[in-house]
């Protein structure tokens, strides 16, 4: 017999898989000397429009987001280049400690989930990537609407029915994930890979990246289940 934890869900791009290199790269494919420049820009843009307009597509939001930032810096995006991070994004690979780290978690007895704000043809295509299976995903398209608002965590919880206080979100985005678990009822463990320095009292863990959570999430004072 062995014990069941409970239910993790996780944001994927950017905690389970390398975002900030898959956009650099695709980016380089647009303006090589204006990296730095295009991702920032977008990162102010694509919040807005998923507010603006949250039936937007993720590649909706991925152009429409690239074209905003590079209009700021008076960059002209070939329409060929335009939809380049929705095409490279299914092949973004995970951090090295990704695949190791989940199967050692369903080893100990997790559950796992993933709740992304992306398309379900992305996604589809990033969970063979991973190196562990993956028992629930909750995307945007399917929700639509885009964290921070409640609808991914409304559903995932509609689907997996997780018992009381055996639910424990994984993220590295403190807007976009640590806000709405919380709001949800959900205690997170932020994973600080901007070092970002955020207050650790409002979390149950932070780390800097993903291989000290088994160690993390074995401390957590969380009611065990057996399973046969």
């Amino acid at each position: 017999m062995t014990t069941e934890r409970g239910w993790l869900t996780f944001d994927c791009y950017g905690t389970l898989v390398d975002w900030r290199t898959g956009m650099e790269d695709a980016l380089a494919r647009v303006a090589p000397a204006r990296v730095a420049d295009l991702l920032a820009g977008y990162h102010r843009a694509e919040p807005a429009l998923q507010q603006r307009r949250p039936l937007l597509s993720y590649r909706e939001v991925l152009r429409d987001g690239l074209l905003a930032s590079a209009r700021e810096l008076g960059i002209d995006v070939p329409d060929a280049l335009s939809t380049v991070l929705a095409d490279t994004m299914p092949t973004w690979q995970p951090f090295a400690e990704t695949a190791g780290v989940l199967r050692e978690l369903r080893s100990a007895g997790w559950r796992l989930a993933i709740l992304s704000n992306v398309d379900d043809d992305v996604i589809a295509q990033t969970l063979d990537l991973l190196g562990a299976p993956i028992d629930v995903v909750v995307t945007a398209e399917e929700v639509g609407s885009y964290k921070p608002d409640l609808g991914h965590f409304k559903e995932f919880r509609r689907r997996a029915r997780p018992v009381e206080g055996r639910w424990v979100h994984v993220a590295c985005s403190w807007f976009h994930d640590v806000l709405p678990a919380a709001r949800a009822g959900v205690p997170s463990v932020f994973v600080d890979r901007e070092r970002e320095g955020r207050d650790p009292a409002q979390v149950v863990g932070v780390l800097p990246d993903l291989t000290g959570l088994p160690d993390t999430l074995a401390s957590l004072d969380l009611p065990n289940q057996p399973r046969s």
